[in-house]
């Protein structure tokens, strides 16, 4: 048990306030000790009913006064009950909150539940704690973006909503009784604070109101319920006024705020509008069409549902909502009211809604992740990442990101630091805690303080690039020992070691370490060659099969960019209509041949199989020049993209492709990861065994490489493609499974 304060700005009508109200709720049920604390509002006692306490604080209003006083109320309750645990969840009780966090050094999590404009000083007035929970994808960047939160101190959860409360099965009698709608009546309803802050929705209930007198001569017998109270109801009860006196009926019916909402939600044949209600009309089984003042997406189905997730159903930038945008689908949609087909179709979108909310947003997975927080923070845990990161190589930046990642959604609460070669970069790119790997004092402080080295991933411990690379490496495990902090070799890539000395030094550090996971058979095989006798170690896989994919408007937003699709600014000569094949090409000391040659292969993909070729350089600028060297002795026009490009267009491009070339095995693990079909040319012993575990074909050493015979290897594949892909697909499902394991067997390190 643990002793929780949620501190939050009001337990009035809201997203936000609900949000609270359940996970006290929750909380409470689970033999938390759960306080809240806000200004008041009707929730207070749904609160005090589930056994959680209330107190009145006045976090509602920056007033200095007011400020002042919920400050002292704040200092006094965490004097007095001593929380384990401080979950703020506004801006005005995280800043009051991590105020008082010095004195009485609770843990700290705040939730942000908006995206807010951060205008001048009022920035200064955030404070998002010791982690923080962001409700949607697009939260979260809005944090990285505008305040630098660390990304490993951010966990996404979910608007969780009660759907025992909200369900089927309630019934809307009783309300339409009493605001006097017709049993047939078709209704719409619509739940929103009227506010006038960034994240009230009036901007849709003024589009409703506006669109009412046409709707009501296009659906005979409508009702628009809009649910809400706040300080801009008068102003929308004198505009529904004026409506309805037009309309010679009450056809907009405004409740004032209420707490029976689920019942008014029963009352519904469409709900209109975003967030939270969204996900609690969809509970009921209601049909949902998505709009509100941030965007507008429709009704919500299969189709639209994975973008509405990413904007936590809030429509962020997607297009807008206007008046005639509701006529015209509000007046589609009940369009055959009162027919068997209306009834199926609505069936159809309430039976979607409900099942997504069951399956993603109920309010215990919502109370899973604050424990876990709260339990990860309470017994946090630091560890130190050492691996070829900040050198912009792509697939070493994708290995920094997948262990990043799969180590906070294992374990969330852990405090992680970075050794890397640009440690600026890392931490404004990505949001890292980060540190430079060849400053001494810095690597050395960031060890001291941590509980465990994690090492890896990617072929760190070899001698083909150089010894002095291998001995760099050795020391930072070396010193992670003698300062007595648990080791991880992480999903390591291991060899090829050619010097005896240098196995000798790879055979101690891997005896020595606590964890030993390796990415593929043939590392294994590497350091029982070298007399490795330890039993444990694990072949998992790389840990980039961990990492999500961009969805299709993601990925054609980026092959636009690079006129590769039927899109406008199509590089001259390129025929935008054909598909594509990936080239990755690098600077390889082999001959003056090798370059003729590879552009004569790619001319005869294109000309023959009719695939443009897009190069894409894994680690500019090297490879960049490489690939343009390659473009330059090709007859056919080709691509090669002038900027860097991010991990997620990376992975876009890779998946669109019809098939991917390459000199780099990232390229290829890529490429396996999205299910396109990989073919390599031999300038590594780890590439060559990749190819193999894949069952892909090689083309030889660059050397060797003939055109007219690793054409026909290119065509055989592309036949086979459909094939092919799929089997990948599958693979690359068991991989990641596989790689899953790293992170818990660290967190089980961690742990002990």
């Amino acid at each position: 048990m643990k002793k929780i304060l949620l501190a939050t700005m009001s337990l009035g009508i809201g997203g936000a306030e609900t949000h609270v109200t359940e996970l006290a709720r929750e909380l409470t049920r689970r033999g938390h000790d759960v306080t809240v604390v806000s200004a008041g509002g009707v929730y207070v006692s749904d609160v005090t009913e589930c056994g959680a306490k209330h107190f009145i604080a006045p976090l509602n209003t920056r007033r200095p006064r007011d400020m002042a006083s919920a400050l002292g109320a704040l200092s006094f309750l965490m004097k007095t009950e001593k929380f384990d645990v401080v979950h703020a969840h506004a801006r005005i009780p995280a800043f009051l909150c991590g105020l008082l966090r010095p004195i009485y050094k609770f843990k700290f999590v705040t939730t942000a539940h908006w995206v807010f404009k951060a205008r001048g000083l009022s920035r200064l007035f955030s404070d998002w704690g010791e982690r923080t929970l962001a409700v949607s994808e697009d939260i979260k960047k809005y944090l990285l973006d505008n305040y630098r939160v660390d990304a490993g101190n951010i966990t996404i959860t979910v608007n969780g909503v009660n759907t025992e409360k909200f369900s089927p099965g309630v019934s809307g009698r009783r309300v339409r009784r009493e605001l006097g709608i017709p049993e047939h009546a078709p209704v719409i309803v619509n739940v929103s604070r009227l506010d006038k802050s960034d994240s009230a929705p009036t901007e849709l209930v003024r589009g409703l109101i506006s669109a009412t007198q046409e709707l009501a001569g296009a659906v005979p017998g409508l009702r628009i319920v809009i649910v809400g109270g706040g300080e801009s109801e008068t102003e929308f009860q004198t505009l529904a006024a004026r409506v309805n006196a037009e309309c010679g009926r009450e056809t907009i019916i405004l409740t004032g705020a209420r707490t029976d909402v689920n019942e008014l939600l029963a009352t519904a044949d469409l709900f209109v509008g975003v967030s939270r209600a969204a996900l609690e009309a969809g509970a009921c089984g209601k049909p949902v069409l998505l709009a509100g003042s941030e965007g507008y997406l429709g009704l919500l189905s299969k189709e639209n549902a994975k973008r509405a997730a990413l904007t936590n159903f809030t429509c962020r930038g997607c297009g807008e909502t206007t008046a005639r945008r509701l006529t015209e689908d509000i007046t589609d949609f009940f369009g055959e009211y009162g027919k068997p087909t209306f009834e199926a179709r609505a069936a159809r979108l309430g039976a979607f809604g409900r099942e997504l909310v069951i399956s993603g947003y109920s309010v215990a997975k919502m109370a899973d992740d604050c424990e876990r927080v709260y339990s990860g923070l309470i017994s946090a845990r630091r560890v130190v990442m050492s691996g070829y990161y900040g050198f912009g190589n792509a697939g070493d930046e994708a290995i920094m990101q997948a262990v990043y990642g799969s180590i906070t959604e294992t374990r969330p609460g852990t405090e992680i630091t970075v050794l890397s070669r640009r440690p600026r970069e890392t931490r404004a790119r990505y949001g890292y805690r980060a540190v430079d790997r060849f400053a001494p004092v810095s690597v050395f402080r960031a060890l001291r303080r941590c509980d465990a080295l994690v090492f890896g991933g990617g072929s760190l411990l070899q001698d083909h690039t150089s010894t002095r690379s291998l001995l760099y490496y050795l020391a930072i495990l070396s010193l992670a020992r003698a300062l007595g902090r648990k080791i991880m070799i992480y999903a390591n890539g291991i060899g090829p070691v050619t010097r005896e000395k240098n196995r000798e030094r790879v055979l101690k550090a891997v005896q020595s370490a606590d964890v030993v996971t390796l990415r593929d058979e043939r590392s294994l095989g590497e350091l029982v060659s070298m007399g490795v006798t330890r039993e444990d170690i694990k072949v998992t896989s790389d840990p980039v099969f961990t990492m999500e994919l961009p969805d299709e408007a993601e990925r054609r937003e980026t092959l636009k960019a690079l006129g590769m699709q039927k899109f406008n600014g199509v590089p001259p000569g390129l025929d935008s209509a054909r598909p594509f094949a990936v080239i990755s090409a690098r600077k390889w000391d082999a001959g003056e041949r090798f370059v003729p040659e590879l552009a004569r292969l790619c001319d005869m993909i294109s000309l023959q199989l009719g695939r443009d070729i897009l190069f894409l350089p894994m680690q500019p600028p090297g490879d960049a020049e490489a690939c343009r060297a390659v473009a330059a002795k090709m007859e056919m026009p080709s691509v090669v993209p002038e900027r860097e490009l991010t991990l997620r267009e990376y992975f876009g491009i890779i998946e669109e492709a019809d098939f991917a070339l390459s000199m780099r095995l990232h390229t290829l693990i890529f490429a396996a990861r999205a299910g396109t079909p990989p073919l390599g040319i031999d300038v590594d012993p780890k590439l060559r065994a990749y190819l193999e575990a894949l069952e892909m074909p090689c083309l030889g050493a660059p050397q060797e490489l003939d055109a007219a015979r690793a054409f026909v290897l290119v065509r055989e594949l592309s036949e086979k493609r459909g094939d092919i892909s799929q089997r990948l697909t599958r693979l690359a499902l068991e991989h990641g499974e596989r790689a899953r394991e790293d992170a818990r067997l660290l967190a089980a390190l961690l742990d002990a």
